[in-house]
């Protein structure tokens, strides 16, 4: 009988042989291919022996499309149709780029879900601007490898929200890449760094790149890569110290309101003097604007540090808080690997190197580390036999829950579990006969729902009518590899079922998720106490209904002084409801309790005779 051979969709058929993937990293200032070469992760050069790619896209007037260096050469003349940065923009809105205060030169459309520039090419989204990178890159990779890629590992923060990992999943669709996964770049930059090093202990990995901050604490462990914790800031880059530097060269040359024109050309000016003083210790900045205005400016290093430190000690907060998550001190840190172009900055390095009082590790390009640690992952992925045998084990950055009644959050899977992760809990109804259930899925850390982050809801039909905590819900919570969230709830006994993939069409405004997290620590003294107003609210509202409906049926059981005082407390209970604590919402119900012990008694004894009634003996 002859064997009829198969393969995964989008793989070579024989296992044997070599599959060409490639680990990207997706940059806000450049882009990154790497590929696993003759045993060793290496970076793919343009034909001009180029590693990086300005992550820049111009929409030329003949309909074409150019990306990176020519582009970024046409940003001063035609700034509207150039796009750079478009990282900071993926999966986020309009509002949240006010919240950022952070200035593009672009024409905004008023989408209100999805951000849109106006260019001569039609409207054009982030993922649209991030698909022509991604798809150059790819051409790149398949020139220098010498056929088709079969898949890809891309990197994103590690504070990337659902909304941002799943615009750039859809960024690589458009380009035609099959994703492997979605490699968080502090990870990514450890396993380059771990398995470049045969390093072992744990480590600190700072990544300051051109738009976000991340921070991840690892333990490494004979190819064993444990994310302990991560931090960071998803609007937090190299951008922000060129925007300071910007506001400064104005404020210095007495200038405002400058066309799209002129603010790109300053924009350029400062960033190459920002990478002139790394090594300099003073910049000049000249430049002639269109309205024939000059501009020369000197700047020195130590003022450069000066208008900027506040940015490099809003780094400090986040790497804390990792350490802290981690259970780990500043002393059991066996070295901080530095990640993102926007380190190299002297006081970027100073400023660890107190911090954690040891000189940070600076032996791998800090360009380029990220992107070869995706190209191992994603050679290791692909199937390609691999002589170091590791495995990756990556965390949620923030907790997933979903409210209860009361408006309380419950949280289901805590921040830093690893992943890929599924955890389930049990619910049951409030009411009797309720049918549905709406599930409402939040993120952050506070207890109280109106103090979190909603990302989904779906509802829950069918649930046999039953007394109130009679049925039994199961929800289902489920985060992959790639970070990406889906939900499901089950009734136990009927098994009607429901379920949702979390895919929010808009982003995090800024720093929001570093405030939940910092909100989350600095009120749990003040959350608690509200959680446990809103428990005993939940608590006693349900015994007013059960004691009420009890004194519709059989209220004539009771003398009528006992009546009056069943109905005083029920009033004074529901008066605490709105404005009393929990301790005294939780005395009054206790009260209301004792005092209807004994009608309780009296109705059991009623139901127990009218059972009986007609009944013989050998019935019974």
């Amino acid at each position: 009988m002859a064997l009829l051979q198969i393969a995964e969709p989008g793989l070579a058929a024989a296992p044997h042989q070599h599959r060409l993937a490639a680990g990207i990293d997706l940059g806000t200032t450049n882009s990154l291919v790497a590929a696993v070469k003759s045993g060793s992760a290496v970076c793919l050069t343009d034909e001009q022996g180029r590693a990086t790619l300005p992550s820049v896209v111009r929409y030329c007037e003949d309909a074409r499309v150019e990306v990176g260096h020519d582009a970024l050469k046409a940003q001063k003349i035609d700034p509207v149709n150039t796009i750079s940065s478009a990282k900071r923009l993926i999966g986020r809105t309009l509002a949240d780029l006010k919240a950022d205060n952070h200035y593009f030169p672009y024409r905004f459309g008023n989408n209100e879900r999805l951000i849109e520039l106006h260019t001569r090419q039609g409207n054009k989204t982030p993922i649209d601007v991030s698909a022509e990178i991604l798809r150059t890159l790819k051409t790149r990779a398949e020139e220098r490898l010498g056929g088709p890629l079969t898949s890809a590992v891309i990197t994103v923060p590690a504070y990337f929200d659902d909304a941002q990992r799943q615009a750039t999943k859809d960024a690589a669709r458009l380009a035609g890449l099959n994703v492997l996964r979605l490699l968080n770049e502090p990870t990514a930059a450890a396993i380059a760094y771990g398995l470049d090093n045969r390093a072992e202990g744990t480590f600190v990995v700072y990544d300051l790149g051109g738009g976000t901050f991340d921070v991840s604490v690892l333990q490494l462990t004979k190819g064993l890569f444990e994310v302990k914790a991560t931090g960071g800031n998803s609007a937090l880059g190299g951008d922000d110290f060129d925007h300071r530097l910007f506001c400064h060269l104005l404020e210095q040359n007495q200038l405002s309101q400058l066309n799209e024109q002129d603010s790109q050309l300053l924009l350029s000016l400062v960033r190459a003097a920002k990478e002139t003083l790394t090594t300099e210790s003073s910049a000049t900045i000249q430049a002639t604007l269109s309205d024939g205005r000059q501009i020369s400016s000197n700047i020195t290093r130590q003022e450069f540090q000066n208008l900027t430190q506040h940015l490099v000690a809003k780094t400090i907060e986040p790497v804390k808080q990792a350490l802290k998550d981690a259970g780990v001190g500043k002393a059991d840190i066996k070295g901080v690997i530095m990640v993102g172009g926007a380190t190299r900055m002297p006081h970027v390095q100073q400023t660890v190197a107190m911090f954690f009082g040891q000189t940070p590790l600076n032996n791998l390009n800090p360009d380029q580390v990220v992107a070869l640690g995706a190209a191992m992952q994603a050679n290791v992925l692909a199937g390609n036999k691999n002589d170091d045998e590791w495995l990756l084990l990556d965390v949620t950055p923030l907790s997933l829950g979903l409210e209860t009644y009361g408006g309380l959050a419950e949280k289901v899977i805590p921040r830093n579990s690893t992943l890929p992760t599924a955890r389930a809990q049990d619910f049951t109804t409030f009411k009797d006969g309720q049918t549905a259930m709406t599930v409402h899925v939040v993120q952050g850390e506070r207890e109280l729902v109106s103090d979190c982050r909603s990302l989904a809801k779906f509802t829950l039909r069918g649930i046999p009518p039953m007394v109130a905590g009679a049925a039994r819900i199961r929800v289902t919570f489920q985060v992959d590899a790639d970070g990406l969230l889906s939900v499901s709830a089950r009734e136990q006994t009927s098994g009607v079922q429901a379920q949702i993939e979390v895919k929010p069409s808009y982003g995090l405004d800024d720093e929001t998720i570093t405030r939940m997290l910092k909100e989350g620590m600095n009120n749990a003294g003040e959350d608690m106490a509200a959680r446990a107003r809103a428990e005993a609210q939940v608590e006693a509202e349900g015994l007013i209904a059960a004691v009420s409906a009890a004194l519709a049926l059989d209220s004539d059981l009771l003398e009528p002084s006992a009546l009056a005082h069943i109905q005083a407390l029920i009033s004074k209970l529901q008066t605490n409801l709105s404005s009393h604590t929990a301790e005294q919402i939780r005395a009054a119900t206790t009260a209301l309790a004792q005092a209807t012990d004994d009608f309780a008694a009296k109705r059991m004894n009623r139901n127990i005779q009218r059972a009986l009634t007609g009944q013989s003996v050998e019935n019974l």
